[in-house]
């Protein structure tokens, strides 16, 4: 099976743009803000804590922002009506 340019792009971009929300929403979420190990474990821990995990929880809703942002981009491209797929 082979993709578009077109194809690719639309889910490239998708990915970008859900791994630029994950690491926002990560960096803001914590107690202390940033990007050092205090702000990267204290942003997964209050991430996780939305749904009564802790670390682990919050890295999974973490993980799940990027791989939801390639499906939306490829459904949206697919929608589009790209003549080159198959």
């Amino acid at each position: 099976m082979r993709y578009s340019l077109k194809q690719n792009l639309g889910t490239a971009s998708g990915g970008a743009i859900g791994a630029a929300s994950s690491v926002a929403a990560i960096s803001g979420a914590g107690a202390v803000s940033g990007l050092g190990a205090a702000g990267i474990t204290s942003g997964l821990a209050a991430i996780g804590s939305v749904i009564g995990g802790g670390m682990l929880a919050g890295l999974c809703i973490a993980v799940a922002l990027p791989v939801t942002g390639c499906v939306a981009g490829a459904a949206i491209v697919r929608a589009t009506g790209d003549s080159n797929a198959d």
